[in-house]
């Protein structure tokens, strides 16, 4: 690569250079404004010196719209064409909309071309020091700022996006937390628990205020699904018939099977099924979004303490006790949706011995997955329950 070679008598000022894909560059700054691009059509230092001195000129003169008065984008100005993208592409929308909430407080509606690494790096510091986020969250802030200023530089809104140079946090993996078998007995007696209080009629009476959580918690421990899955679960995701869960929107995109154990079957059918959702508010009858309160509550009485994972304890939990019971690892890996061996061994590795002989979770159907081209063909249920037995010995 040549590039501001030195000339007898001093540092040549040349600003072109050639790359190794033998195209002729420019790189240059006007008012603490750098321009980098191509030499479009340059064929040699001189000709590519032309392009850069007609390039200088129209900026000088305005022609390029760079150096008028017109009023220069700004952070506000970016969030709601990226809040489009993430409302349309991504599943992590709401979190997309509190990070760009974020970033207005801590950077405030700077101008884009004003935006600094170091003023990135700045922000990484504050925002750990004033709210204690963990480094995976501050990551997420700093995904959604990379993309916001990627789209402004497709948009010809930016000349380079500042995230480029600027590093992530690390991630340091949390031990991952399983229940024993005590306290997941404790969990249960105390989600059953009766509470007496007296009534406004003034009459004694026995309350359940977590019993509505059995179904959900049940659920999550025979399957292992996530807690968005749980919550949006719909009574059109379940064969009864064939006994399994279809999955069609999850984290990776890619719909998956989870199959109905005995116990996680007998809760299904106990439920209302008059609603679109399997599980739901009996107050409102609307679907669950929050119970990350109800739930730390009812953990704490269980005394199940160092979580710090909510509802993936007991996606940690399933793939315990199934590498306990003998599942192999790939079966445990569809089972739970897990793209990567990685997050999945950290599942396996983790996890707490358990007695093997009281769990019955769900390793007598998670043997394998039912493929879908298997049930299409399984006219007859005898034809599937010889599979499921073939499958078991």
């Amino acid at each position: 690569m040549a590039r501001r070679k030195k000339k007898k008598g001093g540092l040549n000022n040349m600003s072109v250079f050639k790359k190794g894909n033998n195209k002729w560059y420019y790189r240059f700054q006007i008012n603490g404004k750098e321009y980098y691009k191509a030499c479009k059509g340059a064929v040699d230092q001189k000709t590519a010196l032309q392009y850069e001195a007609i390039v200088k000129a129209e900026i000088m003169k305005g022609n390029l719209g760079i150096l008028d008065n017109s009023p220069k984008p700004r952070l506000k100005d970016i969030i709601p064409i990226y809040l489009t993208y993430s409302e349309t592409n991504k599943k992590s929308y709401k979190g997309d909309v509190f990070s760009t909430k974020i970033l207005l407080k801590y950077l405030g509606n700077i101008e884009l071309e004003q935006i600094t690494p170091q003023m990135i790096e700045d922000f990484k510091i504050k925002i750990k020091n004033d709210r204690k986020n963990k480094n995976a969250t501050i990551n997420r802030h700093l995904e959604a700022l990379s993309k916001m200023l990627n789209i402004a530089v497709a948009n010809n809104l930016l000349n380079k996006n500042p995230m480029w140079s600027v590093k992530k946090l690390r991630e340091d993996n949390h031990k991952v937390r399983v229940l024993s078998l005590d306290e997941e007995k404790r969990l249960f007696e105390e989600i059953e628990r009766g509470y007496e209080v007296v009534g406004r009629d003034r009459k004694r009476k026995i309350i359940y205020p977590y019993l509505h959580l059995k179904p959900l918690i049940v659920c999550a421990l025979q399957t292992g699904m996530r807690r968005g899955e749980i919550f949006n679960l719909k009574w059109s995701n379940i064969d009864f018939e064939y006994e399994f869960v279809e999955l069609l929107e999850t984290k990776s995109g890619k719909s998956r099977r989870v199959p109905i154990s005995s116990k996680f079957m007998k809760i299904l059918n106990q439920l209302d099924r008059n609603t679109e959702y399997v599980f739901t508010n009996p107050k409102t009858g609307t679907k669950y979004t929050n119970r990350y309160k109800k739930l730390n509550n009812i953990l704490k009485k269980a005394g199940v303490k160092k979580l710090g994972v909510g509802y993936h304890i007991f996606r940690h939990t399933t793939a315990a006790n199934l590498e306990q019971n003998g599942v192999e690892a790939s079966t445990i890996k569809d089972v739970l949706g897990n793209t990567t061996n990685v997050v999945l061994n950290n599942y396996l590795n983790q996890g707490v011995k358990r007695t093997q002989e009281v769990i019955n979770l769900n390793s007598e159907r998670i043997r394998k997955i039912i493929t879908k081209q298997e049930i299409k063909f399984a006219k007859k249920k005898e034809l599937l329950d010889a599979i499921k037995k073939a499958i078991e010995k």
